[in-house]
């Protein structure tokens, strides 16, 4: 169970980060905190495994990388945790996730890439098929961004 604490600092934290040399610092002061508690409490929710992970999303479309495309590919499960990570190794992809697959669709490993072109993409997509060997894929454009949030488990008032 969190406290009422923790799950304010989880609220505080789930959105936009301010751009500042400190930027825990002013999240502190709006919880009317210190910054040091507020540090210290991350630090245990990291430890606790509560909190897995701080990462920053990029605004692709405003960093020239215009082209994304979810490759989706079929590989042997004996070596999907091999494949997978040697996928997630090329600096094009963002997300590298396995799933599983049905009788219509065999694909159970998925890598999101972004590059400046479509046919940068494909380009990365037919190195990544060299490097792993997997031969079987099928590679889905981005046409239309509908949806991008992240997650929000706790409400600013503390709604849980």
């Amino acid at each position: 169970m969190l406290t009422e604490l923790e799950k304010k600092i989880i609220a505080s934290i789930q959105g936009d980060m301010p751009v500042l040399k400190r930027p825990y610092a002013k999240i502190a002061k709006q919880l009317n905190i210190t910054e040091e508690i507020l540090l210290s409490t991350l630090n245990r929710l990291l430890e606790k495994g509560v909190i897995r992970r701080f990462g920053a999303t990029l605004c692709h479309q405003n960093s020239g990388f215009e082209a994304n495309a979810m490759a989706a590919w079929e590989v042997d499960e004996d070596i999907v945790e091999q494949v997978g990570k040697k996928l997630a190794s090329f600096r094009q992809v963002s997300h590298c996730y396995r799933r599983n697959p049905n009788k219509e669709w065999p694909y159970n490993l998925y890598t999101m890439v972004h590059a400046k072109t479509e046919e940068s993409c494909l380009k990365t997509i037919r190195k990544m098929s060299e490097a792993t060997g997997v031969k079987n894929y099928t590679v889905l454009f981005s046409r239309k961004e509908l949806k991008k949030t992240s997650m929000q488990y706790f409400s600013a008032e503390n709604e849980s």
